[in-house]
C-alpha cells in the first residue's frame, strides 16, 4: 500500500509563526505501525516513537513544546516486513512490529538515508554515535579554568556528519541527573507531569546536512522559539557580590552620573537579604534570604525608587532552596497557606514542583518585591540538581520555567526576563542565562568566544558572563589590561554585564582604574550598537539563530570555519575576533580569518581586509578586533543616547561602500509583550556603481505606540575614495571627508519616517 501527503499550497516557510504552539501533530503528518509512531516534521526531521504499552506521548515536553507544523509531501510504502516512508530529504526503513532501538546499535530494525554534504548517502539508525556534534552548551562554567570545560558542553542540534539526533525519551538522562518530562495544558503556567510511558523511545532525527541555520530555525519550530528580551537587558550592567549598603548604591548611581557612564541595570546580590553574616546581619538569614537586610538597605523601596529615577533597572539575586525560615517575611502567612503550624517555627521546605506552594510563594514574597520596584530576578540556583520529591524534576529547569511563566502571566505589561543558569534542552524559552564564576584571567577569557558562540547551536543565545572574571587564582584580579579586554569581548556579547566575587579587593567600578577612558569607550561603543544589536535580537526570535554565531553557520564547508575557534560573527554583518591575551609593548596580535566572498572592514585599521585569507594584525590597547563586511549598513545610536530605552530622532549609519548590499533596523516599544505584532522596519538598500554609491532609505513599515515620527540621520560611508558629491532626493546637502578615515560623512535633516529616501555620493 502506498500512501501520499501533498506540502499545503501557500505556506511561506520565511513568514513569522504567531500562533500557539500545539503538541498534538496533524494527522496526516502522522504514520502508525503497531507500538511504533512516526511523525513527519519536516522534510528534514522525522519524530520516532516506540511504546510498549502502545501509548504514545502528545503532550509537550521540556524540550519539544510544538508538532503541529504545515504537513509535508511524504509518501509511504509496504515491503512485506518492512515499512518505508520518503521525505524530500529522507527514507526511513522500519522493520514492522520491531523496537527500532537494538542492541548492540544496528540498523537491522530502523534505519534512515540520506545525502550528506558531499554527494555521498549518509545511513543514521538508532544508537550511532555521533562523533562530529558541534556540541551546545553546560550548566555552568562555575570552577573552569580556560578550557577546561570544555569536555563537559553537551551535544547541540547540529553536526559536521550531517545528522543530529533530540533525544526526548523519558529515560533519557540530562547531563544534570534530570529528565524531560511533560507539561500539562494549563491555562497560567504549565505544570510538569509525567510522561504516558517511562519506557518509551521517543527520538527526533534531524537531518538537515551542513544548513546549520534551517536546522535551528526549525528546532525552534519543534522546541519553541528564543523569546525577544525586554530592551534594557541589552545596556550595561553593574554588578558585584559584595556587603553593599543603600549609600553605596546611591554612590554608584552618583558615578555613573560624573563620569557620564551609560547603564541600564544595576544588581543586589544576595546581600540585599539577611546573609547569616554576624557583622552585617546579626547572625540572621543564610545563602537564602527573603527579607531586606535593613542593617544596610534601611530604606528598599526608596533605593528603588532612586534606581528608577535615573533610568536603571534592579534586579535581585535569589538562592531560593532553603525554603522559608521562621524569621522571613510572610513566613505566617506561607506556612499557613502551606498547612503548617507558624508558631512551632518549622522551616516551609521548598518545594516549587507544588502548585500550593508556588502560589502563595508569588502571591506574598514575590509580588512584595516586585511592588517595591524589582524589576526582574536573578536566579542563582547552585544546590541540589534535581527534586528530591519527584524523580527526574530537575531543579534548574524548573524554577526557570516556573518564574519565568508566572512573569509571563503575572505581568502582562512586561516583557518576562529572569537571569538563570542553563538547565538543559528547552531553556532557551527561558532568557537569560549566565556562566557562573569563572577564574581571573586570560585562558578563561580566551574560551569564552568559543563557549558564546557555540551555544547558539542548541538555541540558547543569550549568554552573560562575568565580565573581569569572578573569582582569583593565579593572575592579578584588577590588571587593568585584562579587565579592559573583557569589557571589549563583551561589547560583542548578548549581556553586557561586569561582575565578581565577595571582597573589597576585588575592583569593579571602573572608574577606580588608570585605563578608565578606555574602558568607557567600550561602553559607548556597545551603546551606539544597540540598534543593530536588538536588530539582531529580533532576527533571533524570527530565525531561531543565535547574536553570536559561529563562522561555520555561513561558512559549513571551510575548515577554517571550524578551526578559528576565537571568531564568530556578531549578527549577520558583524565579524569579531577579541583580544584574549596580554600585549607586549602596549600592542596585542590577533589571527583573523577573513571568508572568502566578500571583504572586510577593520574597524580599528580603517582599511579594508580582502576575504579568502588569514592575517596576524596587531591592536594597542583602544583597538577592538572587529570588522564590518563590505555592502554593510550598520545603524548606530548618536553618542548623546544614555540608555537603550531611549527611541531617538537621531540615528547614525556605518556604511562600508564597494559592493551592493543593505541593512535594516528593527524597533519596537521594548518591554510590552506585544513585540510579535506591533513593530517597526526600517530597510536600507545600497547599490555600488564605479563613481558612486547610492543609499535608499525605505519608509518605515510597521508601527508601535509612541514610534518617532520624524528622524534625521548621520550617515559615515567608509571604504570612500575621496571626496564626492551628496544629494539627498535630488538635492544637493553638506557632506565632509576625512582622509585619514576613509570616510564621507553626511547629515540628513528632520524627515518623516514614513516617506522613502535617497541620498547619492558622487566620487568627483
Amino acid at each position: 500500500m502506498k500512501r501520499l501527503f501533498i506540502l499545503l499550497a501557500g505556506v511561506c516557510a520565511l513568514s513569522p509563526i504567531i500562533s500557539a504552539d500545539n503538541p498534538v501533530a496533524r494527522p496526516e503528518s502522522v504514520v502508525t505501525d503497531g507500538n511504533t509512531r512516526f511523525t513527519v516534521l519536516t522534510p528534514e526531521m522525522v519524530r520516532i516513537e516506540y511504546s510498549p504499552k502502545g501509548s504514545f506521548e502528545d503532550k509537550a515536553t521540556f524540550a519539544i513544546v510544538n508538532r503541529e507544523l504545515p504537513p509535508v509531501s511524504y509518501t509511504t510504502n509496504d515491503e512485506g516486513d518492512y515499512l518505508t516512508l520518503t521525505t524530500p530529504k529522507l527514507k526511513l526503513r522500519y522493520r514492522k512490529g520491531s523496537d527500532p532501538m537494538t542492541e548492540p546499535a544496528s540498523p537491522d530494525n530502523l534505519s534512515i538515508q540520506m545525502t550528506g554534504p558531499d554527494g555521498r548517502q549518509i545511513m543514521w539508525y538508532p544508537g550511532l554515535r555521533d562523533s562530529l556534534n558541534l556540541k551546545g552548551t553546560t550548566r555552568t562554567l562555575d570552577g573552569n579554568d580556560g578550557d577546561a570545560y570544555r569536555d563537559r558542553l553537551e551535544n547541540g542540534v547540529i553536526s559536521r556528519s550531517g545528522w543530529a539526533v533530540i533525544d526526548d525519551s523519558p529515560s533519557a538522562t540530562r547531563p544534570d541527573g534530570s529528565r524531560s518530562l511533560a507539561f500539562t495544558g494549563a491555562e497560567d503556567i504549565p505544570w510538569v507531569t509525567e510522561r504516558s510511558d517511562s519506557t518509551a523511545l521517543d527520538i527526533y532525527f534531524m537531518g538537515y546536512g551542513h544548513d546549520y541555520k534551517k536546522a535551528l530555525k526549525d528546532f525552534t519550530r519543534v522546541a519553541g522559539r528564543i523569546p525577544l528580551p525586554p530592551d534594557y537587558v541589552f545596556g550595561y550592567w553593574y554588578s558585584k557580590y559584595d556587603n553593599y549598603s543603600s549609600q553605596d548604591f546611591r554612590d554608584i548611581l552618583s558615578n555613573f552620573r560624573e563620569k557620564d557612564i551609560n547603564a541600564d541595570v544595576l544588581i543586589l546580590d544576595m546581600d540585599w537579604h539577611y546573609n547569616g553574616e554576624k557583622e552585617v546581619s546579626g547572625g540572621r538569614g543564610g545563602w537564602t534570604g527573603w527579607t531586606w537586610n535593613t542593617n544596610l538597605i534601611p530604606d528598599p523601596e526608596e533605593l528603588l525608587a532612586d534606581i528608577h529615577a535615573d533610568g536603571i533597572h534592579a534586579a535581585l539575586n535569589l538562592h531560593p532552596a532553603d525554603g522559608v525560615a521562621w524569621d522571613e517575611d510572610f513566613y505566617k502567612e506561607i506556612s499557613e497557606d502551606m498547612g503548617m503550624d507558624p508558631i512551632s517555627k518549622e522551616r516551609v521546605p521548598w518545594q516549587l514542583e507544588n502548585r500550593d506552594f508556588a502560589r502563595t510563594f508569588f502571591n506574598h514574597i514575590i509580588r512584595a518585591r516586585e511592588k517595591q520596584g524589582v524589576d526582574f530576578w536573578w536566579l542563582d540556583w547552585q544546590q541540589n540538581l534535581t527534586n528530591p520529591r519527584m524523580s527526574g524534576l530537575g531543579e534548574t529547569f524548573w524554577c526557570n520555567h516556573v518564574f519565568f511563566n508566572e512573569m509571563k502571566h503575572s505581568r502582562p505589561d512586561h516583557r518576562p526576563v529572569i537571569f538563570h543558569r542553563w538547565g538543559g534542552l528547552g531553556s532557551h524559552r527561558y532568557q537569560i542565562g549566565f556562566s557562573g564564576d569563572t577564574f581571573i584571567n586570560y585562558p578563561t577569557l580566551a574560551f569564552l568566544p568559543y563557549f558564546t558562540a557555540t551555544a547558539s547551536n542548541v538555541g540558547y543565545g543569550y549568554w552573560g558572563h562575568d565580565i573581569g572574571g569572578h573569582m582569583p587564582n593565579y593572575h592579578p584580579v584588577n590588571d587593568p589590561e585584562l579587565l579592559l579586554r573583557w569589557l571589549q569581548s563583551g561589547v560583542f556579547t548578548p549581556i553586557f554585564r561586569t561582575h565578581a566575587t565577595k571582597g573589597t579587593y576585588i575592583e569593579r567600578r571602573l572608574w577606580k582604574y588608570d585605563n578608565f577612558p578606555l574602558m568607557n569607550d567600550a561602553i559607548r561603543l556597545r551603546y551606539s550598537l544597540f540598534p543593530y544589536l536588538y536588530t539582531m535580537a529580533r532576527e533571533s526570535y524570527d530565525t531561531g539563530v543565535g547574536i553570536c554565531r559561529p563562522m561555520y553557520y555561513e561558512h559549513p564547508e571551510e575548515e577554517a570555519a571550524y578551526s578559528h575557534e576565537g571568531q564568530y560573527y556578531f549578527g549577520n554583518d558583524i565579524l569579531v575576533a577579541p583580544v584574549t591575551a596580554p600585549s607586549e609593548n602596549g600592542l596585542s596580535k590577533k589571527e583573523v580569518w577573513f571568508p572568502e566572498g566578500t571583504a572586510w572592514w577593520s574597524a580599528a585599521h580603517n582599511r579594508l581586509v580582502k576575504g579568502g585569507s588569514s592575517e596576524v594584525l596587531e591592536y594597542a590597547l583602544d583597538q577592538i578586533p572587529y570588522f564590518y563586511r563590505r555592502g554593510s549598513v550598520i545603524f548606530r545610536n548618536p553618542p548623546e543616547v544614555k540608555r537603550v530605552t531611549e527611541r531617538p530622532d537621531h540615528l547614525e549609519m556605518t556604511v562600508i561602500a564597494g559592493e551592493n548590499g543593505g541593512g535594516r533596523l528593527y524597533e519596537d516599544e521594548g518591554d510590552s509583550q506585544n513585540y510579535a505584532t506591533q513593530y517597526a522596519v526600517t530597510e536600507v538598500e545600497q547599490k555600488y556603481e564605479p563613481n558612486r554609491t547610492v543609499l535608499t532609505i525605505g519608509a518605515r513599515k510597521g508601527s508601535y505606540p509612541d514610534m518617532p515620527l520624524e528622524r534625521r540621520y548621520t550617515l559615515r560611508v567608509y571604504n570612500s575614495d575621496g571626496p564626492a558629491e551628496a544629494t539627498l532626493n535630488g538635492s544637493k546637502v553638506e557632506s565632509k571627508y576625512d582622509a585619514a578615515t576613509h570616510c564621507m560623512t553626511v547629515d540628513t535633516p528632520l524627515m518623516p519616517c514614513d516617506r522613502p529616501y535617497t541620498v547619492v555620493l558622487s566620487r568627483k
